[in-house]
Protein backbone atom coordinates (compact mmCIF):
# COMPACT_ATOMS: atom_id res chain seq x y z
CA UNK A 1 0.00 0.00 0.00
CA UNK A 2 1.45 3.38 -0.96
CA UNK A 3 1.82 6.18 1.56
CA UNK A 4 -0.56 8.26 -0.54
CA UNK A 5 -3.47 5.89 0.13
CA UNK A 6 -3.27 6.04 3.93
CA UNK A 7 -3.66 9.79 4.30
CA UNK A 8 -6.01 10.78 7.11
CA UNK A 9 -9.54 11.85 6.15
CA UNK A 10 -9.20 15.18 7.99
CA UNK A 11 -6.11 16.30 6.12
CA UNK A 12 -7.30 15.07 2.73
CA UNK A 13 -10.95 16.09 2.86
CA UNK A 14 -11.75 18.31 5.82
CA UNK A 15 -8.58 20.40 5.95
CA UNK A 16 -9.10 22.27 2.65
CA UNK A 17 -12.73 22.91 3.55
CA UNK A 18 -11.73 24.18 6.98
CA UNK A 19 -9.13 26.44 5.39
CA UNK A 20 -11.69 27.82 2.95
CA UNK A 21 -13.98 28.72 5.84
CA UNK A 22 -11.09 30.37 7.67
CA UNK A 23 -10.10 32.26 4.51
CA UNK A 24 -13.53 33.89 4.45
CA UNK A 25 -13.36 34.55 8.19
CA UNK A 26 -10.02 36.35 7.78
CA UNK A 27 -11.17 38.35 4.76
CA UNK A 28 -14.46 39.34 6.34
CA UNK A 29 -12.71 40.45 9.53
CA UNK A 30 -10.43 42.73 7.50
CA UNK A 31 -13.38 44.17 5.59
CA UNK A 32 -15.15 44.88 8.88
CA UNK A 33 -12.31 46.33 10.94
CA UNK A 34 -9.61 47.85 8.74
CA UNK A 35 -11.08 50.04 5.97
CA UNK A 36 -10.28 53.72 6.53
CA UNK A 37 -13.32 55.41 5.04
CA UNK A 38 -12.27 58.90 6.13
CA UNK A 39 -8.70 59.07 4.82
CA UNK A 40 -8.62 56.28 2.27
CA UNK A 41 -7.00 52.90 2.11
CA UNK A 42 -6.76 50.88 5.31
CA UNK A 43 -5.99 51.79 8.90
CA UNK A 44 -2.34 51.61 9.82
CA UNK A 45 -3.04 49.82 13.08
CA UNK A 46 -5.85 47.93 14.83
CA UNK A 47 -5.28 46.75 18.39
CA UNK A 48 -5.90 43.35 19.93
CA UNK A 49 -9.45 44.39 20.90
CA UNK A 50 -10.30 45.27 17.28
CA UNK A 51 -10.11 49.02 17.95
CA UNK A 52 -8.66 51.01 15.07
CA UNK A 53 -5.99 53.67 15.59
CA UNK A 54 -6.95 56.18 12.87
CA UNK A 55 -3.84 58.35 13.33
CA UNK A 56 -1.33 55.50 12.98
CA UNK A 57 1.10 55.74 10.04
CA UNK A 58 0.53 53.43 7.08
CA UNK A 59 3.25 51.03 6.05
CA UNK A 60 4.00 49.91 2.50
CA UNK A 61 4.31 46.36 3.85
CA UNK A 62 0.77 46.46 5.25
CA UNK A 63 -0.66 48.03 2.10
CA UNK A 64 1.02 45.64 -0.34
CA UNK A 65 0.14 42.57 1.72
CA UNK A 66 -3.49 43.70 1.86
CA UNK A 67 -3.41 44.21 -1.91
CA UNK A 68 -1.90 40.77 -2.45
CA UNK A 69 -4.33 39.03 -0.10
CA UNK A 70 -7.56 40.48 -1.44
CA UNK A 71 -6.42 39.99 -5.04
CA UNK A 72 -5.69 36.32 -4.40
CA UNK A 73 -8.83 35.83 -2.30
CA UNK A 74 -10.96 37.36 -5.07
CA UNK A 75 -9.30 35.12 -7.67
CA UNK A 76 -9.90 32.03 -5.53
CA UNK A 77 -13.50 32.73 -4.52
CA UNK A 78 -14.95 35.19 -7.03
CA UNK A 79 -16.23 37.33 -4.15
CA UNK A 80 -16.86 40.86 -5.47
CA UNK A 81 -16.24 42.38 -2.04
CA UNK A 82 -12.69 41.07 -2.07
CA UNK A 83 -12.17 42.48 -5.57
CA UNK A 84 -13.36 45.89 -4.36
CA UNK A 85 -10.92 45.74 -1.42
CA UNK A 86 -8.07 44.87 -3.80
CA UNK A 87 -8.98 47.82 -6.01
CA UNK A 88 -9.02 50.06 -2.95
CA UNK A 89 -5.53 48.91 -1.93
CA UNK A 90 -4.19 49.35 -5.47
CA UNK A 91 -5.60 52.87 -5.76
CA UNK A 92 -4.12 53.89 -2.40
CA UNK A 93 -0.72 52.42 -3.24
CA UNK A 94 -0.67 54.17 -6.61
CA UNK A 95 -1.65 57.53 -5.16
CA UNK A 96 0.42 57.61 -1.97
CA UNK A 97 3.31 55.14 -2.04
CA UNK A 98 4.76 55.37 -5.55
CA UNK A 99 7.75 57.71 -5.88
CA UNK A 100 7.09 59.50 -9.17
CA UNK A 101 10.42 61.34 -9.05
CA UNK A 102 12.91 58.55 -8.33
CA UNK A 103 10.95 55.37 -8.91
CA UNK A 104 10.17 52.66 -6.41
CA UNK A 105 7.84 52.77 -3.41
CA UNK A 106 8.21 54.66 -0.14
CA UNK A 107 8.51 52.86 3.16
CA UNK A 108 5.77 54.67 5.07
CA UNK A 109 3.19 57.45 4.87
CA UNK A 110 1.34 59.16 7.69
CA UNK A 111 -2.37 58.77 8.34
CA UNK A 112 -3.11 61.54 5.83
CA UNK A 113 -1.12 59.79 3.12
CA UNK A 114 1.90 62.12 3.19
CA UNK A 115 5.36 60.59 2.91
CA UNK A 116 6.71 59.82 6.37
CA UNK A 117 9.75 57.62 5.55
CA UNK A 118 11.16 57.65 2.03
CA UNK A 119 13.96 55.07 2.06
CA UNK A 120 13.96 52.37 -0.61
CA UNK A 121 13.93 49.12 1.34
CA UNK A 122 14.41 46.38 -1.25
CA UNK A 123 12.17 44.08 0.80
CA UNK A 124 9.35 46.57 0.21
CA UNK A 125 9.98 46.76 -3.53
CA UNK A 126 9.70 42.97 -3.60
CA UNK A 127 6.37 42.98 -1.80
CA UNK A 128 5.02 45.64 -4.12
CA UNK A 129 5.99 43.55 -7.16
CA UNK A 130 4.39 40.48 -5.59
CA UNK A 131 1.14 42.30 -4.85
CA UNK A 132 0.94 44.06 -8.20
CA UNK A 133 1.31 40.76 -10.04
CA UNK A 134 -1.62 39.30 -8.09
CA UNK A 135 -3.72 42.39 -8.78
CA UNK A 136 -2.86 42.26 -12.48
CA UNK A 137 -4.02 38.63 -12.67
CA UNK A 138 -7.27 39.68 -11.01
CA UNK A 139 -7.96 42.88 -12.91
CA UNK A 140 -5.98 42.79 -16.19
CA UNK A 141 -5.11 46.39 -15.37
CA UNK A 142 -2.02 47.17 -17.49
CA UNK A 143 -0.93 49.85 -15.02
CA UNK A 144 -0.34 47.19 -12.37
CA UNK A 145 1.91 45.10 -14.62
CA UNK A 146 3.76 48.18 -15.86
CA UNK A 147 4.40 49.35 -12.29
CA UNK A 148 5.61 45.88 -11.27
CA UNK A 149 8.08 45.88 -14.18
CA UNK A 150 9.23 49.41 -13.30
CA UNK A 151 9.96 48.35 -9.73
CA UNK A 152 11.79 45.28 -11.02
CA UNK A 153 13.96 47.45 -13.28
CA UNK A 154 14.85 49.80 -10.40
CA UNK A 155 15.80 46.89 -8.13
CA UNK A 156 17.95 45.35 -10.85
CA UNK A 157 19.59 48.65 -11.72
CA UNK A 158 20.24 49.98 -8.22
CA UNK A 159 20.16 47.13 -5.71
CA UNK A 160 21.74 44.18 -7.50
CA UNK A 161 25.38 43.58 -6.58
CA UNK A 162 27.12 43.23 -9.94
CA UNK A 163 30.34 41.98 -8.34
CA UNK A 164 29.27 39.54 -5.61
CA UNK A 165 25.71 38.76 -6.69
CA UNK A 166 22.46 39.13 -4.79
CA UNK A 167 20.76 42.31 -3.64
CA UNK A 168 21.52 45.08 -1.18
CA UNK A 169 19.16 45.44 1.74
CA UNK A 170 18.26 49.13 1.39
CA UNK A 171 19.09 52.38 -0.35
CA UNK A 172 18.19 56.03 0.08
CA UNK A 173 15.18 57.71 -1.47
CA UNK A 174 17.21 58.49 -4.60
CA UNK A 175 18.73 54.98 -4.62
CA UNK A 176 22.00 56.09 -3.08
CA UNK A 177 24.02 54.36 -0.34
CA UNK A 178 22.84 54.05 3.27
CA UNK A 179 24.65 53.30 6.51
CA UNK A 180 21.62 51.77 8.24
CA UNK A 181 20.31 48.85 6.20
CA UNK A 182 18.02 47.38 8.86
CA UNK A 183 14.52 46.28 8.01
CA UNK A 184 13.46 46.67 11.66
CA UNK A 185 15.03 47.50 15.01
CA UNK A 186 15.45 43.82 15.88
CA UNK A 187 17.57 43.07 12.80
CA UNK A 188 21.33 43.21 12.51
CA UNK A 189 22.80 45.92 10.31
CA UNK A 190 24.28 44.03 7.36
CA UNK A 191 23.98 44.81 3.65
CA UNK A 192 22.55 41.42 2.62
CA UNK A 193 19.90 39.38 4.38
CA UNK A 194 18.06 36.15 3.85
CA UNK A 195 14.72 37.85 4.47
CA UNK A 196 14.97 40.37 1.65
CA UNK A 197 16.22 37.73 -0.79
CA UNK A 198 13.35 35.42 0.19
CA UNK A 199 10.79 38.03 -0.78
CA UNK A 200 12.62 38.96 -3.95
CA UNK A 201 12.40 35.25 -4.78
CA UNK A 202 8.62 35.15 -4.33
CA UNK A 203 8.22 38.47 -6.16
CA UNK A 204 10.25 37.40 -9.18
CA UNK A 205 8.44 34.05 -9.27
CA UNK A 206 5.14 35.89 -9.59
CA UNK A 207 6.51 38.47 -12.02
CA UNK A 208 7.82 35.79 -14.36
CA UNK A 209 4.34 34.26 -14.48
CA UNK A 210 2.73 37.52 -15.69
CA UNK A 211 5.72 38.92 -17.62
CA UNK A 212 7.81 35.99 -18.94
CA UNK A 213 10.57 38.19 -20.29
CA UNK A 214 14.21 37.20 -20.67
CA UNK A 215 15.40 39.75 -18.08
CA UNK A 216 12.89 38.52 -15.50
CA UNK A 217 13.81 34.89 -16.17
CA UNK A 218 17.51 35.67 -15.73
CA UNK A 219 16.86 37.53 -12.47
CA UNK A 220 14.72 34.71 -11.11
CA UNK A 221 17.39 32.15 -11.90
CA UNK A 222 20.02 34.44 -10.37
CA UNK A 223 18.03 34.68 -7.14
CA UNK A 224 17.58 30.91 -6.98
CA UNK A 225 21.33 30.50 -7.51
CA UNK A 226 22.02 32.93 -4.67
CA UNK A 227 20.00 30.76 -2.32
CA UNK A 228 21.72 27.61 -3.51
CA UNK A 229 25.24 29.00 -3.21
CA UNK A 230 25.15 31.62 -0.46
CA UNK A 231 22.04 31.58 1.73
CA UNK A 232 21.11 27.94 2.32
CA UNK A 233 23.61 25.94 4.36
CA UNK A 234 23.36 22.74 2.36
CA UNK A 235 24.88 20.66 5.17
CA UNK A 236 22.47 21.70 7.92
CA UNK A 237 19.42 22.58 5.82
CA UNK A 238 19.14 26.00 7.51
CA UNK A 239 19.25 29.53 6.17
CA UNK A 240 22.03 32.00 6.83
CA UNK A 241 20.34 35.15 8.10
CA UNK A 242 22.71 38.14 7.90
CA UNK A 243 25.64 38.49 5.52
CA UNK A 244 28.26 40.95 4.37
CA UNK A 245 28.79 42.09 0.81
CA UNK A 246 31.13 39.14 0.32
CA UNK A 247 28.49 36.73 1.73
CA UNK A 248 30.41 36.13 4.95
CA UNK A 249 27.89 34.81 7.47
CA UNK A 250 27.16 36.94 10.55
CA UNK A 251 24.04 35.11 11.74
CA UNK A 252 23.40 34.81 15.47
CA UNK A 253 20.79 32.08 15.24
CA UNK A 254 18.36 30.04 13.16
CA UNK A 255 14.85 30.93 12.03
CA UNK A 256 12.71 27.84 11.59
CA UNK A 257 9.81 29.92 10.33
CA UNK A 258 11.91 31.26 7.48
CA UNK A 259 13.45 27.83 6.82
CA UNK A 260 10.05 26.24 6.20
CA UNK A 261 8.82 29.26 4.24
CA UNK A 262 11.88 29.11 2.00
CA UNK A 263 11.36 25.39 1.47
CA UNK A 264 8.04 25.81 -0.30
CA UNK A 265 8.81 29.14 -1.97
CA UNK A 266 11.89 27.56 -3.53
CA UNK A 267 9.83 24.63 -4.83
CA UNK A 268 7.35 27.11 -6.30
CA UNK A 269 10.12 29.20 -7.90
CA UNK A 270 11.72 26.15 -9.48
CA UNK A 271 8.40 25.08 -10.95
CA UNK A 272 7.81 28.55 -12.39
CA UNK A 273 11.29 28.73 -13.89
CA UNK A 274 10.83 25.38 -15.61
CA UNK A 275 14.49 24.30 -15.74
CA UNK A 276 14.40 20.52 -15.29
CA UNK A 277 18.11 20.17 -14.51
CA UNK A 278 18.04 22.90 -11.87
CA UNK A 279 14.85 21.45 -10.36
CA UNK A 280 16.41 18.00 -10.11
CA UNK A 281 19.40 19.55 -8.38
CA UNK A 282 17.60 21.78 -5.86
CA UNK A 283 14.24 20.19 -5.10
CA UNK A 284 15.86 17.65 -2.74
CA UNK A 285 17.46 20.55 -0.87
CA UNK A 286 14.09 22.28 -0.51
CA UNK A 287 12.54 19.09 0.87
CA UNK A 288 15.52 18.66 3.21
CA UNK A 289 14.74 22.05 4.74
CA UNK A 290 11.21 20.88 5.55
CA UNK A 291 12.56 17.61 6.93
CA UNK A 292 15.00 19.44 9.21
CA UNK A 293 12.15 21.58 10.60
CA UNK A 294 10.08 18.45 11.12
CA UNK A 295 12.94 16.74 12.96
CA UNK A 296 14.27 19.64 15.04
CA UNK A 297 11.55 22.16 15.73
CA UNK A 298 8.12 20.64 16.39
CA UNK A 299 6.68 21.42 19.81
CA UNK A 300 4.57 19.19 22.03
CA UNK A 301 1.31 20.62 20.66
CA UNK A 302 2.36 20.16 17.04
CA UNK A 303 3.43 23.77 16.63
CA UNK A 304 6.68 24.89 14.99
CA UNK A 305 9.30 26.60 17.12
CA UNK A 306 10.18 30.10 15.97
CA UNK A 307 13.96 30.22 16.23
CA UNK A 308 17.14 29.05 17.93
CA UNK A 309 19.77 31.36 19.43
CA UNK A 310 23.43 30.39 19.07
CA UNK A 311 24.77 32.30 22.09
CA UNK A 312 22.27 30.97 24.64
CA UNK A 313 21.81 27.65 22.84
CA UNK A 314 18.08 27.94 23.46
CA UNK A 315 14.93 27.80 21.38
CA UNK A 316 12.56 30.75 21.27
CA UNK A 317 9.55 29.23 22.97
CA UNK A 318 6.90 31.78 21.95
CA UNK A 319 4.47 30.52 19.30
CA UNK A 320 4.13 33.20 16.59
CA UNK A 321 1.22 33.30 14.13
CA UNK A 322 3.19 33.62 10.91
CA UNK A 323 5.51 30.73 11.77
CA UNK A 324 2.54 28.38 12.21
CA UNK A 325 0.99 29.58 8.95
CA UNK A 326 4.18 29.04 6.95
CA UNK A 327 4.78 25.64 8.56
CA UNK A 328 1.28 24.54 7.57
CA UNK A 329 2.02 25.37 3.93
CA UNK A 330 5.55 24.02 4.02
CA UNK A 331 4.55 20.61 5.31
CA UNK A 332 1.68 20.29 2.80
CA UNK A 333 4.12 21.17 0.01
CA UNK A 334 6.58 18.56 1.29
CA UNK A 335 3.77 16.00 1.38
CA UNK A 336 2.67 16.81 -2.14
CA UNK A 337 6.26 16.55 -3.36
CA UNK A 338 7.17 13.31 -1.59
CA UNK A 339 3.89 11.51 -0.73
CA UNK A 340 5.36 11.07 2.75
CA UNK A 341 2.41 11.16 5.15
CA UNK A 342 4.59 12.30 8.05
CA UNK A 343 4.35 15.77 6.56
CA UNK A 344 0.59 15.55 6.12
CA UNK A 345 0.25 14.42 9.73
CA UNK A 346 2.39 17.38 10.82
CA UNK A 347 0.14 19.74 8.86
CA UNK A 348 -2.96 18.21 10.46
CA UNK A 349 -1.53 18.68 13.96
CA UNK A 350 -0.51 22.24 13.11
CA UNK A 351 -4.02 23.07 12.01
CA UNK A 352 -5.38 21.67 15.26
CA UNK A 353 -2.92 23.88 17.16
CA UNK A 354 -3.90 26.93 15.12
CA UNK A 355 -7.61 26.34 15.73
CA UNK A 356 -7.18 25.90 19.47
CA UNK A 357 -4.46 28.41 20.31
CA UNK A 358 -3.73 30.89 17.47
CA UNK A 359 -7.12 32.03 16.15
CA UNK A 360 -9.01 34.57 18.25
CA UNK A 361 -12.27 32.63 18.40
CA UNK A 362 -14.06 35.52 20.12
CA UNK A 363 -12.77 38.58 18.29
CA UNK A 364 -11.68 37.15 14.97
CA UNK A 365 -8.35 37.07 13.11
CA UNK A 366 -5.25 35.46 14.68
CA UNK A 367 -3.34 36.51 17.76
CA UNK A 368 0.29 37.48 17.22
CA UNK A 369 1.27 34.98 19.92
CA UNK A 370 -0.68 31.87 20.76
CA UNK A 371 -2.93 31.83 23.79
CA UNK A 372 -0.41 29.50 25.41
CA UNK A 373 2.01 32.45 25.56
CA UNK A 374 1.67 34.88 28.44
CA UNK A 375 1.94 37.99 26.26
CA UNK A 376 -0.58 36.97 23.65
CA UNK A 377 -2.67 40.13 24.14
CA UNK A 378 0.28 42.53 24.03
CA UNK A 379 0.55 42.84 20.23
CA UNK A 380 -1.68 44.49 17.66
CA UNK A 381 -3.79 42.54 15.18
CA UNK A 382 -3.07 44.96 12.32
CA UNK A 383 0.13 46.89 11.75
CA UNK A 384 3.25 47.08 9.65
CA UNK A 385 4.13 43.49 10.56
CA UNK A 386 0.67 41.97 11.07
CA UNK A 387 -1.28 41.60 7.85
CA UNK A 388 -3.56 39.00 6.20
CA UNK A 389 -0.64 37.67 4.19
CA UNK A 390 0.84 34.73 6.09
CA UNK A 391 -2.38 33.28 7.49
CA UNK A 392 -4.47 34.17 4.44
CA UNK A 393 -1.87 32.72 2.10
CA UNK A 394 -1.72 29.53 4.14
CA UNK A 395 -5.46 29.06 3.70
CA UNK A 396 -5.22 29.69 -0.05
CA UNK A 397 -2.27 27.34 -0.54
CA UNK A 398 -3.80 24.48 1.43
CA UNK A 399 -7.03 24.87 -0.53
CA UNK A 400 -5.11 24.76 -3.78
CA UNK A 401 -2.89 21.85 -2.85
CA UNK A 402 -5.41 19.53 -1.18
CA UNK A 403 -8.76 20.29 -2.79
CA UNK A 404 -9.92 17.56 -5.17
Amino acid sequence: MSMRTIATPLAEAELPRACEAELHAIADWWLTHTIDRERGGFYGEVDVDNQSLPDAPKSIILNTRVLWFFSEAALATGDARYRDAACRAFDYLSEHFVDRAHGGVYWEVDAEGEVHADKKQVYAQGFAIYALCAYYRLSDNPEARALALSLFEHVERHARDADQGGYLEALSNAWGPLEDFRLSDKDLNFPKTMNTHLHILEAYTSLYQVAPQAAVKEALRHTIDVFAHHIIDTDSGHLRMFMGLDWQDHSTGLSYGHDIECSWLLLKALKALGDADLSNQLEPLAVKMAEVCHREALGKHGELMDAYDFSSQRYHTERIWWVQAEALVGFVYAYRHTDDCRYLSAAEKLWTFIKHYQIDTQGGEWFWLSTLDSGHRSHYKVGAWKCPYHNGRAMLEVMRLLSP
